[in-house]
């Protein structure tokens, strides 16, 4: 599941995810990512930080927090770089932190370690 409010960026992420095998979700803020988690049970979620309504770090407090979705991996992909975003991230219970603009072979790298290869 990819949840970010910019359809660039949704576009290139699930790019990725698709040409890694995998099966791609997106929705486009906070709330709609955690209805989403909540109805497909995605292997990962992808998360924006920076979104209206409800931001990554809130959506990915929601999502640790419910029994039926908190196994699932988090990865936060933002634009915010400092380490005091970075700690507040992992500490709303996301797996992962990768910011924006990155290349596709660290988003890949992620990706294959939270989630078993496709096929």
């Amino acid at each position: 599941l990819i949840v970010d409010d910019s359809p660039s960026q949704l576009m290139g992420i699930r790019r990725i995810v698709e040409k890694l095998g995998h099966e791609a979700l997106t929705a486009e803020d906070g709330a709609a990512g955690v209805e989403a988690a909540k109805r497909e049970l995605p292997d990962l979620i992808l998360m924006d930080v920076v979104m209206p309504n409800l931001n990554g770090f809130q959506a990915t407090r929601s999502i640790c927090r419910e029994s039926t979705t908190k196994h699932i991996p988090i990865v936060l992909v933002t634009t915010k770089d400092q380490d005091t975003d970075r700690v507040w991230g992992m500490r709303q219970g996301a797996k992962a932190y990768i910011t924006k603009p990155f290349s596709e072979t660290d988003l890949s790298e992620i990706i294959g370690q939270l989630l078993p290869s496709a096929g």
